[in-house]
């Protein structure tokens, strides 16, 4: 079961239809990129002595390579790890060094960021694009490898409590299974159909592309490789039945934007990765009509434990809709998703508890990380550390996140690798992040410290340890933090008097969120 086998039927049945395209530029058939993938699978083996099973990276802002590559990595019988190009290279060096990639394929000057930090165990960095990358495209083609289903496929790492980033293990059984309940469930695709790569084709937009290699659509990669709305209406013009996987902040911003829109273009609109405010996805549906669908999930179980349709988004005469409106949605039917309590008994519909789910989408586990596999998935449930409640129709109600977790512009932030890098600066005594409400990134990171430094010097010390996404927006000068009897920082009552600061400055309240 090589997912791979899914880019081999659709060049068998349907050579000719357009697989990849640059903006409005179509650059390979199904035939065409088959064939590629096939050479980069042949290279991989022959030229780098590569075997079955061993890991791949790919640190690439958003590309049309981006589809030779996860599928010559599959082909090759080895696995996919795909790493956010914004992380500094001491971040990508661990990712490097803990998955044991022996090739890692990178842009132009994510190359030069990596080098610096490179492990031991790198042995080619590979600049996509470059006269190295164009030779490996003349290899001998090499036959599809057999992999089981629970072999690994893409290794997913996400952050962890702990600061350093977890590899989730997503085998070929998950992908498949994902991309079946995306196709089935979100967004149906027919040949032909397309599907804009705006958001980062290594984690959230990326993991659709399997679901429409398989129903024969286009992969369309923005020339900018980015996020331009502008740009996205021109493409939505240029490819009827364009879907779009988006963080909220996007598509507040296509909504925003001033440029001409046909709605009756755009299939679907699908938003994840972070709370929307009710407001913005109102005004959403009054921009783009019936077009828009959310999804709930993580890396451990990609985009895939509960969604809200097109329909529900969409049915302002139902009497509870505002409601579901704010709600994540109903289980997917391959997913089984549970509220449950601290003793991981499940609760009834209006309980609060921690979200649990299982299924054919779940991770077997982390790699290398035996004690947060046995964590996470106690029970035989995958323990998402989100907090939620059902109600009485089924509808999943998110309460709140991992306690600690801050998602700012779609992105993951873990406070805890904020504050040991601040930590290092003689001048701060203590410090605690937390995450402050924004209306156009959905957080942003704040920090409140103990001690006497300059913003910019501390701005210049995470700037040279982690991505710049990750830095604060705001630093806070205390005599103190709010700690319990045992000395521990409530950053819950740091939250609370951030907010009633906010309010008293701004003389507004949060808004309601979806």
């Amino acid at each position: 079961m090589n997912i791979a086998s899914w880019l081999e039927q659709s060049a068998r049945s349907h050579p000719s239809l357009p697989a990849a395209a640059s903006g409005t530029r179509v650059l390979a058939t199904y035939a065409q990129l088959a064939e590629r993938a096939a050479r980069q699978a042949g290279a991989l083996r022959a030229q780098f002595g590569l075997a079955p099973g061993e890991r791949v990276a790919v640190v690439a802002k958003n590309t049309p390579a981006y589809l030779e590559l996860l599928y010559g990595i599959w082909h090759a019988g080895c696995a996919a790890v795909p790493a956010n190009a914004k992380l500094h290279g001491a971040e990508l060096g661990y990712i490097l060094e803990h998955s044991g990639a022996r090739v890692c394929f990178a842009s132009k000057g994510v190359d030069d960021e990596i080098a610096p930090h490179a492990p031991k165990n790198l042995e080619h960095l590979i600049t996509i694009g470059g006269a190295d990358y164009q030779a490996l495209l003349t290899a001998d083609t090499l036959p599809l490898t057999p992999r089981a289903p629970d072999d690994l496929a893409w290794l997913f790492y996400t952050s962890g409590t702990t600061g350093r980033p977890k590899g989730a293990m997503l085998t070929h059984r998950v992908l498949a299974a994902a991309s079946q309940a995306y196709a089935n469930e979100v967004d149906p695709v027919s040949p032909g159909d397309a599907i804009l790569h705006a958001a980062p084709m290594s984690h959230g937009s990326g993991l659709y592309i399997m679901a429409h290699v398989a129903r024969r659509g286009v992969q369309v990669v923005p020339e900018s490789e980015g996020f331009e709305p502008e740009e996205v209406f021109a493409l939505i013009g240029a490819w009827p039945r364009a879907s779009m996987f988006a963080a909220p902040t996007m598509i507040k911003r296509l909504v925003e934007c001033p440029a001409a829109c046909d709605p009756e273009n755009i299939r679907t609109l699908i938003w994840g990765g972070a709370p929307m405010y009710v407001e913005d996805a109102l005004a959403a549906l009054d921009r783009f009509g019936p077009r828009l669908a959310q999804i709930y999930g993580q890396g451990e179980a990609p985009m895939t434990i509960t969604t809200l349709s097109k329909q529900d988004i969409a049915e302002r005469g139902h009497p509870r809709w505002r409601e579901r409106l704010g709600s994540a949605g109903k289980p997917y039917a391959s997913v089984e998703v549970m509220v449950a309590d601290g003793e991981d008994a499940p609760l009834a519909a209006g309980e609060t508890g921690e979200i649990l789910c299982r299924g054919e989408v779940v991770m077997p586990g982390y790699w290398r990380n035996e004690e947060a596999s046995r964590a996470a998935l106690r029970g035989g449930w995958l323990h998402t550390g989100d907090v939620g409640a059902f109600d009485a129709e089924g509808y999943l109600h998110l309460k709140d996140r991992s306690k600690d977790l801050i998602i700012s512009g779609g992105s993951n932030i873990y406070p805890r690798e904020v504050e040991e890098v601040l930590l290092t600066h003689a001048g701060v005594r203590e410090v605690s992040v937390i995450g402050r409400p924004d209306r156009e990134w959905g957080e942003v990171v704040v920090a409140y410290v103990v001690g006497r430094a300059a913003p910019a010097e501390l701005d210049a010390l995470c700037l040279s340890r982690i991505a710049r996404f990750k830095r604060p927006k705001d630093y806070i000068f205390v005599d103190t933090l709010p700690k319990n009897n045992y000395g521990k920082i409530l950053k819950t009552e740091l939250r609370a008097r951030d907010l009633r600061a906010m309010d008293a400055r701004k003389g507004g309240t949060p808004k309601e969120t979806a």
